[in-house]
């Protein structure tokens, strides 16, 4: 399996700068990382940080998580099946909502290849300093992105006292408790600190989680291994928490030849029939989801 961090933040908060100090230390470590870069623009700025030897592919004019989840799902199908490399980075554009960037990148199709680590946020602390100086919109993303956050990075604190300092630090743990947060500046964090994450629920280990771990935004992949009547299903999911945000890939229904392909966001539940068999799995993204019991699946 592929380990995959997604770096999320703001433009301008220091995801460049991370993304290349974390090359770097990969390639000291003797390991190959790719880059899959979300770009709003129609030139590739950021692009020219990653060097030659590197696979890169790049989403230009377009978000990671809206019109181009399709995208996305093809350059990392293409990453996957021409590409050697050992690690993944996946640089989002400073307009993705993590929840959405993570159902576009954990696909069903490979979610079997990839280790999702987790998400990293890098927080320009200036702007958390004055986030209420920024529209309500960009206010909530802000919010959002640290939120959901598995690492949180403090960025730009050399520019700040000591006292603004400990407040930054301060008012980000409390409003994301269970991240782990490092204060640095130029966007420099210890490879260390990316190999601790845990941002993938492992089926063997699901009894076994420990209180915390499955409190932040997780990803899931669950096998059938029975076909499940529709509207038991649908039941099911009329009992899950709020906090379980999407889920997707292909369920094997009674009564159907192959697994239909099945989507829910926040509620709302999308079947479509499947002319291809394809593998009995979903994805699912959400919290505390490690103790989730779905059907067919036991």
């Amino acid at each position: 399996m592929k380990d995959v961090y997604l770096f999320s933040g703001f433009l301008g908060s220091g995801k460049t700068s991370l993304l290349t100090d974390t090359i770097r230390q990969l390639k000291e470590r003797g390991l190959k990382p790719a880059v899959l870069m979300n770009e709003l623009g129609k030139l590739p700025f950021d692009s020219k940080a990653v060097e030659d030897d590197i696979p890169l592919k790049e989403m230009l004019e377009g978000c990671i998580c809206c019109t181009g989840s399709e995208k996305t799902e093809a350059q990392l199908q293409t990453l996957l099946a021409g590409e050697d490399f050992d690690v993944l980075i996946i640089e989002t554009t400073g307009a993705a909502h993590p929840v959405e960037a993570l159902d576009a990148v954990y696909s069903p199709l490979f979610a079997k290849q990839l280790n999702v680590k987790g998400i990293v946020t890098v927080v320009d602390s200036k702007r958390w300093l004055d986030r209420h100086l920024l529209s309500p919109q960009m206010r909530s993303l802000f919010l959002e992105q640290i939120r959901h956050a598995h690492l949180l990075i403090a960025n730009k604190m050399d520019l700040l006292s000591e006292d603004l300092q400990a407040k930054i630090t301060f008012e980000l743990q409390s409003f994301n408790s269970t991240a782990t947060l490092i204060q640095t500046s130029h966007g420099k964090c210890p490879l260390s600190m990316l190999e601790r994450l845990k941002g993938t629920v492992s089926e063997n280990k699901v009894n076994e989680a420990r209180i915390g771990e499955q409190l932040t935004l997780s990803t899931r992949l669950i096998s059938f291994k029975e076909s499940v009547g529709k509207v038991e299903f649908e039941d099911w999911l009329r009992t899950i928490p709020s906090t379980i945000y999407r889920m997707k890939g292909f369920v094997p229904i009674k009564g159907t030849k192959n697994p239909m392909l099945f989507q829910y966001s926040y509620g709302m539940v999308q079947w479509l029939p499947e002319y291809v068999k394809m593998d009995p799995v979903i994805v699912i993204i959400g919290e505390k989801i490690a103790d989730l019991k779905i059907p067919g699946s036991e």
